[in-house]
């Protein structure tokens, strides 16, 4: 059974766009997944179709108001919010309130049959949206969009790339930032290690962390050469690299995702090289 997206918006014509290349394309054409859009002015009271209103209180801005969002997804046969179950079916919001979209939320949508996804605009949504109607409320980051279509295409994007199948390599998407631990990668195949005969594996699970760099031909290019290690062939050496250019990549870049990352002792140590060393060349630096 396919994944079904149902897309509440003021915008369908946003999306005409986004599903029409790539991956998502492909997963659309090869029946993997469904998505439909839906013009949520349909629902709108008034010959105007007028789906927002000032808000109360007073305030810049307007606000999308509840009558349309609850006739829309009333009108997909959705189940009422008492009864749902979100693991089969869940009901989205996506507004800069909500929490932050992340590759576990992404996981978890993977895995449901349905997933209807409220598109915000202006200055917000009626709250007794969020409250009476919508599961859970996501942003996907810390910053303001126009509204939630973009959101929306990102949201899918993720998401359908890791049903079975999508992606050419099913091993394209464990191995990626913010992926999965090697224990969580061997528990999920039902396997402690490595396939009988298969090549030994040349890289880690994420578990958490950030990708390691990636290099391609030319060997030599503008004077950077590739790194000696990744055309050794020594696949013990080419993991340990790997994993120590994640580790420091995310100590750099993002260093807040250490905390719930997956560290073995020898993560542990490599990270406090890393931070010896930045204290030395600042110390030089003084």
């Amino acid at each position: 059974m396919p994944l079904r997206f149902d897309i509440v918006t003021i915008f369908p014509g946003f999306f005409d766009g986004p599903f029409r290349f790539g991956v998502l394309k492909r997963a659309i054409d090869t029946g993997k997944v469904e998505i439909s859009l839906h013009d949520l002015r349909q629902w709108a009271l008034d010959k105007h179709k007028t789906v927002d209103d000032r808000p109360f209180g007073g305030g810049e801005g307007m606000v999308l108001k509840p009558e349309p969002l609850f006739a829309a997804v009333e009108s997909l046969g959705v189940a009422a919010k008492s009864g749902r179950d979100c693991r089969r079916e869940t009901v989205v919001l996506l507004s800069a309130q909500g929490a932050r979209f992340t590759q576990a939320v992404a996981q978890e949508l993977s895995r449901a049959e349905r997933v209807v996804l409220l598109c915000g605009r202006y200055e917000g949504v009626d709250e007794r949206v969020n409250e009476g109607l919508a599961d859970r409320e996501i942003s996907v980051g810390d910053f303001v969009l126009s509204g939630g279509e973009l959101a929306a295409a990102l949201i899918v994007d993720t998401t359908v790339r890791l049903l079975p199948g999508v992606l050419g390599n099913e091993a394209s998407s464990e191995h990626e930032s913010f992926g999965l631990s090697d224990t969580e990668l061997n528990s999920q195949r039902g396997k402690a290690g490595e396939s009988a005969g298969a090549p030994p594996s040349v890289v880690h699970g994420a578990g958490g962390l950030l990708d390691y760099p990636h290099y391609t031909r030319p060997a030599e290019f503008r004077g950077a050469t590739v790194p000696e290690v990744l055309a050794g062939g020594d696949h013990a050496a080419i993991k340990k690299w790997r994993r120590q250019r994640a580790l420091e990549k995310t100590w750099r870049n993002r260093p807040d995702l250490l905390d719930a990352a997956e560290l073995s002792k020898e993560d542990a140590a490599y990270l406090r090289q890393l931070e010896q060393q930045a204290l030395q060349k600042s110390a030089k630096n003084v």
